[in-house]
């Protein structure tokens, strides 16, 4: 996969929000941001993806092992991090990484847990300077009882 160099750019005269353009042999990123508040929890409000010849449509993600037994019990932390390095081998088994993330679903069973645990994502996006838009919406339950998150992902190259 071939390294995307990313720069700032005005977007124009008229308004204060800069977006960043991401050009590479496969994708140019356009963010759009009307606000500055998203950028401060690592996300951008919206992002036009250009040349893209692939697209991956990940299922959610989640705290379980290779045999789908539930991992992590009771521990949000934990899930994350399990459910984000499964969504990394979803990711590498289709040649791409966290850098081609151009949408994240997020779904926690406590909004607040989940949210002081949010620096695990950071880390995976931030090596790719990865700012994809996120909804996080809080639920009462997952598929597998347990289950306190899960990460669904759109990824282009």
């Amino acid at each position: 996969m071939k390294t995307l160099s990313m720069k700032k750019v005005q977007a124009n005269s008229h308004s204060p929000t800069a977006f960043f353009q991401t050009e590479g042999s496969y994708n140019a990123t356009y963010t759009r941001n009307p606000w500055n508040w998203s950028l401060n929890l690592g996300n951008n409000q919206g992002e036009v993806i250009k040349r893209a010849q692939r697209h991956l449509i990940c299922a959610g993600q989640t705290s379980v092992d290779g045999e789908g037994n539930l991992q992590h019990f009771g521990d949000m932390r934990g899930q994350i991090g399990l459910a984000l390095d499964n969504l990394g081998a979803v990711l590498a088994r289709a040649d791409m990484d966290f850098g081609n993330i151009i949408r994240l679903g997020v779904f926690a069973t406590d909004v607040d847990e989940a949210l002081k645990n949010f620096d695990l994502l950071g880390m995976r996006l931030a090596p790719f300077q990865c700012a994809p838009p996120i909804t996080l919406l809080g639920v009462t339950r997952l598929a597998i009882p347990g289950l306190l998150f899960e990460i669904e992902a759109t990824a282009a190259s």
